[in-house]
C-alpha cells in the first residue's frame, strides 16, 4: 500500500550514524523531515546532505527535526559524511539511518517497482507533530531538491494548521493568504482584524495572521 498525504508515518526503529533511533521518539513533539537516497557517495545527494546541514538554524527555528536514509551501513554512511563536511564546508549535524534490508524504504514505498532496487529511492516527507504525513515529493536522480521550496512548504503548513488560511501560488512568508471559504463575511473582521480584500466572492485575500 502506498503512504498518501494524512495517513500516519511508520514508526521504525533503525540504526544510524548518530546511535540507533525508534522514529517517533526522535521526532518528539516537532514536525519532522525524512528523505531518502539511492546510496552513500552518490554525487547530488552529497550536495543536498550538505545543504541540509547548512539550514541547521532554519529547520532548528521551525521545530523541524530532519532524518536522512540511505540503503548503505553505518560505517559507509560515517566515511560518506567526512566526504560532505569536507566537500560542502558543513559539519553534518542530523542523523543518516541504515536502511540495508530496505525494510523502511518499502514501508515508505520509496522503491519503486519499474526502475532498480535503488534508483529511484529519492522520496521526501515532511512530517506533522501528529506524525502525519503532510507532504511527500518523489525525486528523479538527476534533480537536486530544492530546499527552499521545502522551507517554503513547512511556513505554509505551520500557517495554515493554525489559522484559517491557505497560501496562494508562490507564496513565501510574510506575504498575503487565501481567506478559507468556510469562513462567511461577516466572521472576517474578528478573525482576520488585519483586513481583507475580495477579488471574487471566493477569492479573499488577508495579510498574514501571524506577522
Amino acid at each position: 500500500m502506498s503512504l498518501r498525504l494524512g495517513d500516519k508515518a511508520p514508526n521504525f526503529t533503525a540504526k544510524t550514524s548518530e546511535g540507533e533511533i525508534d522514529f517517533y521518539e526522535f521526532l518528539g513533539d516537532s514536525w519532522g523531515v525524512l528523505f531518502s537516497h539511492p546510496a552513500d557517495y552518490t554525487p547530488v545527494c552529497t550536495t543536498e546532505l550538505g545543504k541540509t546541514a547548512s539550514l541547521k538554524q532554519e529547520f532548528d527555528k521551525r521545530n523541524v527535526k530532519v532524518a536522512a536514509l540511505s540503503v548503505d551501513s553505518v560505517e559507509s554512511h560515517k566515511g560518506w559524511i567526512n566526504d560532505i563536511n569536507e566537500t560542502q564546508g558543513v559539519k553534518v549535524n542530523f542523523p543518516i539511518i541504515a536502511d540495508e534490508n530496505r525494510e523502511i524504504a518499502e514501508a515508505y514505498d520509496m522503491i519503486h517497482p519499474n526502475a532498480s532496487m535503488t534508483a529511484t529511492v529519492r522520496s521526501l516527507f515532511i512530517i506533522a507533530p501528529d506524525k502525519t504525513i503532510k507532504l511527500i515529493i518523489t525525486y528523479p536522480a538527476s534533480t537536486g531538491r530544492n530546499f527552499q521550496e521545502i522551507l517554503r512548504v513547512i511556513d505554509s503548513l505551520q500557517l495554515t494548521a493554525n489559522y484559517s488560511v491557505s497560501t496562494p501560488a508562490d507564496w513565501k512568508d510574510g506575504e498575503d493568504v487565501v481567506i478559507a471559504p468556510a469562513i462567511k463575511n461577516e466572521d472576517i473582521p474578528a478573525k482576520f482584524p488585519k483586513g481583507h480584500t475580495e477579488v471574487k466572492p471566493y477569492l479573499r485575500m488577508t495579510p498574514q495572521p501571524n506577522k
